[in-house]
């Protein structure tokens, strides 16, 4: 009887793994983070919609968002959806310990955030809003609103920021905002609920902000540049002028969760 040779394996051929599509989705999320595509503060389309976008099913979209919720890169936020709270760079922790040592270094990154808004937003109005005006105006339309809680107001401000800074068109700046990530958002949620938390200040910030997106939507980029800095300035003089030192403690951001591999998120 003939015996078969032993097959000799050939180094050249490795298996192919079966990824899940549900960690597919995963990845796919977090290479939208790495690219500041998605942002801290951003809230992430519904289920259903991100199963049609990205033409998978429901069923592999919650378990990618459990996924990302256990790495803290997302959570679910009160009332439905997910949001964005981390970005994938561990450079923002550092940052983060520098604006909870001291008041002064928060004065710094505002003013830092004033110069790169007003640049921004120049940027978006030479662009004639790179297809982000409908965007922007929902997001004034939502702040306009008088049934909308008042426990929304920084959240739809922050979010107004992340819409010029996808309407500049520019992947770096995206992805300063996406590092900057958490502590943009706390900053957001302390300015409104501190320094401007009355009806009047909202309607006053409104008014600011329906400047900005003329200006944008009329391609005026010097226009645009003033109502941004004008917009900007009485933020930085709150920042600028803290009651005391633990402004900057009251940005310490949530605190996050490692991964089964013990990366930090």
């Amino acid at each position: 009887m003939q015996r078969t040779a032993p097959s000799v394996p050939d180094l050249r051929f490795q298996s192919i793994q079966r990824v899940r599509v549900s960690d597919r989705v995963a990845r796919e999320i977090l290479r939208l983070i790495a690219a500041g595509e998605l942002v801290p503060g951003e809230r992430l389309p519904g289920e259903r919609q991100l199963a049609e976008l990205m033409e998978v099913s429901r069923a592999s979209v919650r378990a990618a968002l459990q996924q990302l919720k256990a790495q803290g890169f997302v959570r679910a936020v009160r009332g439905g959806g997910t949001r964005i709270v981390a970005s994938t760079d561990p450079l923002d922790v550092g940052l983060t310990e520098l604006i909870r040592a001291s008041a002064a270094n928060l004065a710094d990154l505002a003013e830092i955030r004033a110069n790169l808004e007003i640049w921004a937003v120049r940027r978006a109005a030479e662009r004639g809003g790179d297809g982000r005006l409908p965007e922007i105006a929902r997001i004034l339309e939502a702040m306009a609103d008088p049934e909308r809680p008042a426990a929304c107001r920084a959240e739809d401000d922050h979010a107004y920021h992340l819409a010029i800074a996808r309407a500049s068109g520019s992947a770096v700046y995206r992805h300063l905002m996406s590092v900057l990530g958490e502590i943009l958002e706390k900053m957001f949620d302390h300015s409104r609920n501190r320094h401007y938390p009355t009806e009047r200040d909202d309607r006053c910030l409104l008014d600011q902000h329906r400047a900005i997106y003329r200006a944008i939507e009329a391609g005026d980029a010097e226009a645009a540049g003033q109502a941004m800095r004008e917009h900007l300035e009485a933020a930085q003089a709150g920042f600028r002028n803290p009651p005391a030192e633990s402004e900057a403690a009251d940005l310490q951001p949530l605190p996050r969760r490692r991964s089964a591999g013990g990366r930090g998120a």
